[in-house]
């Protein structure tokens, strides 16, 4: 049975579903959440279990493993954006990093998986991002400054207590209960925008990012937690290209052809200008993962979702 923290949250409905989709038994945490999403509900009870635990208490977490023979831990639970004030989000997300790690020692697992971002190569130079790529210290956000001290913290520790820790460096990811809108790429907003027929505000034709559907995100981490061995400790997860705003407003316009997506030319001035994807070619060659989500599929996929009355 796999452990997923935070596993009713956007990322880990998906993982929770793709682990089931492999023949997995799953529990997963929550905190606040109590509504399972429509595509887990027939296996609740069965295959998947909820249990309401507070990761970041170390005793009600350990209690759980009394309760459940756990074999893997998939860690996605933590602060999200704008979660109260920059330490208390460190410090959530650190306590809840540490009882994930102290549970996986008492109880044995071989292997953790633990989320961070494609936000750890901020300042890495180049356009294509390897995971053995030499990250600096200076980050331009807390999010992705945490994440990187949390890779090397849980490696650490997993070496010392025996086993094996996974970081999963995640590229941008969009779809079914994300958030409408995102601070870092413009794609939740343009497809909201469109199926609600309002204006997206102004957004530039060239900006781009490596986006990953929700759906091939969650597949990819349970590949990665269920492959018999890993070469690496760390894997980039995305599609392994950029996609540029005036891409996805193509595939909009091919589902939703009233829709509002004019865009300004080139880069946004204040922006990065550039366009970043994640090298992929680990996650590629140790499981075998390609994305099935293009951007017109996953356009085609969210639009459908959010016309069948789901809010995010």
């Amino acid at each position: 049975m796999i452990l997923i923290t935070g596993g009713l949250g956007f990322i880990g409905s998906h993982v929770a579903r793709a682990l089931l989709d492999l023949g997995e038994t799953c529990v997963v945490t929550r905190r606040r959440t109590a509504r399972l999403p429509e595509f887990l509900a027939d296996e609740a009870g069965g295959r998947l279990l909820v249990e309401p635990v507070d990761v970041t208490d170390q005793d009600a977490l350990l209690a759980l493993g009394k309760r459940h023979t756990v074999s893997g831990i998939v860690h996605l639970a933590g602060a999200g954006i704008g979660a109260g004030g920059t330490l208390d989000a460190l410090t959530q997300n650190t306590r809840g990093l540490l009882s994930v790690l102290r549970a996986a020692e008492v109880w044995e697992v071989p292997r953790v998986g633990i989320a961070s971002t494609i936000g750890v190569y901020g300042g890495v130079p180049g356009d294509r991002l390897r995971e053995d790529a030499p990250l600096p210290t200076a980050s331009p956000h807390m999010i992705p400054a945490a994440k990187k001290a949390m890779e090397i913290l849980a490696l650490r520790a997993a070496a010392d207590a025996g086993f094996a820790v996974v970081n999963f460096r995640i590229a941008a990811i969009w779809g079914p209960l994300g958030r409408a809108a995102s601070p870092f790429f413009a794609t939740p907003r343009l497809v909201h925008a469109a199926v609600n027929g309002e204006d997206p505000g102004t957004l530039h034709a060239e900006d781009g990012i490596d986006m990953c559907y929700v759906k091939d995100c969650g597949r990819a981490i349970a590949l990665l937690q269920t492959a018999g061995a890993l070469r690496h400790d760390t894997y980039n997860i995305g599609n392994g290209y950029a996609t540029t705003n005036a891409e996805v407003a193509a595939a909009i316009r091919a589902v939703v052809p009233e829709a509002r997506v004019d865009l300004s030319t080139g880069h946004d001035p204040a922006g990065p200008g550039a366009t970043v994807c994640l090298d992929t070619e680990r996650i590629r060659e140790d499981t075998g993962y390609r994305p099935r989500y293009d951007v017109e599929r996953a356009v085609a996929d969210y639009v459908a979702w959010l016309r069948a009355g789901n809010e995010r």
